[in-house]
């Protein structure tokens, strides 16, 4: 058997994204219309004939409701799903809960940007004494202070999410089995340039939608058999999938 295949899914609609306000690790439910983007994920799969071995999530309710209802609409209620905090969103530092809009603004177009989508360039920090500093928060009490982050640039959520992965995910895949990683759009962006090998700079313009699953075929190359993607693709609708990356790029006011 060869390695099987991975399925990266950014969850639905939140409430703080229908709001336009900078999420981050901040916990917040799905929107009606994050629950309808989520069920439609796992009809789109179910189309597609896909069956999931097994499901990934990082700890927010978001991500993990997502994939509760897209395993639920994909026909497979019953799956082992595995929690990890190293697939949260990325931390936006003491930008978390301000509106994208008015943080351009107050700080520009230019440096809000750079913010959001440059690639070694953090927001700044949260205060230790935050409520929005996650080593106040009792969920990641088990996880070593140092490695909780005040604000993070897309470079630190890929090491973390790439060891995540290289842990929980491709073993799997190795053994010929369909992972399901539910996530968010820098935690998946991060993925995505590993497994695509993208630059810095490919990255930066580079968005995930809301509710679409990105198939990847996983195949073994070289002597060592390293894992590499043989192809991926986006499942659903051409037209669909354009309209919602494009809503992505919107959310500060720029193209």
């Amino acid at each position: 058997m060869g390695p099987g295949a991975l399925v990266l899914l950014r969850h639905g609609e939140s409430t703080w994204n229908a709001r336009n306000l900078f999420t981050g690790w901040h916990d917040v439910p799905l929107s009606e219309r994050g629950v309808a983007e989520a069920r439609q994920a796992g009809e789109t799969m179910r189309a597609a004939g896909l069956r999931v071995d097994l499901a990934v999530t990082s700890l927010l309710a978001r991500a993990t409701e997502t994939n509760r209802l897209a395993l639920e609409a994909l026909g497979q209620p019953v799956v082992p799903i595995v929690a990890d905090w190293r697939l949260n969103e990325r931390h936006y530092g003491a930008l978390q809960g301000l509106d994208k809009r008015e943080t351009v603004a107050r700080h520009g177009a230019e440096q809000t940007e750079r913010w959001r989508r440059s690639y070694d360039e953090p927001p700044p920090p949260v205060d230790a004494a935050s409520p929005e500093h996650p080593a106040n928060d009792p969920r990641y009490a088990h996880v070593p202070r140092a490695s909780l982050p005040a604000a993070e640039c897309l470079r630190d959520v890929v090491v973390r999410v790439v060891a995540c992965v290289e842990e929980l995910v491709m073993p799997h895949v190795r053994a010929g089995r369909t992972v399901l990683v539910t996530a968010h759009g820098n935690s998946l962006r991060a993925l995505a340039m590993h497994l695509e090998a993208m630059s810095p700079e490919q990255v930066a313009g580079f968005n995930i939608p809301t509710g679409v699953p990105r198939h990847y075929r996983i195949r073994a190359a070289g002597v060592g058999g390293r894992l590499e993607v043989a192809g991926v693709e986006y499942l659903g609708d051409a037209d669909a999938i354009a309209a919602a990356t494009s809503a992505v790029r919107r959310q500060t006011g720029g193209a």
